[in-house]
């Protein structure tokens, strides 16, 4: 069974953060990082190089393959920043309301925070974290 390669670091988040070139994707960074610690109650933490995540929750699929992922994460890359988050019925249909951003399969590409509702993202980000919560129940 392969290894997950994206897994839990103990690099710094402030660190890899301040790597980042572009000054307003660096305020956008630290600004989903408030956001993301208040809706999770989780401190950031690095998952592989580039993945700021928070809390994490155990999968296991019907294949066999299992591992650890994020409850919520993002990562500050040089076209948009991606949000991570778990797509479902629900979420879909906030994100219409979202503004600005493209998708794909499991998160959202965003130019800068100001082109969407940070309150319609909040709101996805804590059904998507519900919906892993009841799919992957922390025993």
């Amino acid at each position: 069974m392969a290894k997950n390669k994206t897994t839990e670091t103990q690099s710094s988040v402030t660190d890899f953060i301040n790597t980042v070139e572009d000054e307003a994707k660096r305020n956008d960074a630290f600004e989903l990082i408030k956001i993301m610690q208040q809706i999770t109650g989780f401190e950031p933490k690095m998952w592989g190089p580039s993945i700021i995540g928070f809390g994490s929750y155990h999968y296991k699929y019907a294949s066999g393959h299992e591992g650890d992922a994020p409850l919520a994460a993002f990562s500050p890359r040089k076209s948009a920043t991606t949000v991570y988050f778990f797509l479902s019925e629900n979420t879909e249909k906030e994100l219409v309301k979202l503004g600005k951003h493209k998708s794909s399969k499991a998160c959202i590409y965003i130019k800068k925070l100001t082109d969407i509702d940070l309150e319609i993202l909040k709101n996805v980000i804590l059904l998507s974290i519900k919906e892993v919560q009841n799919l992957y129940p922390t025993k």
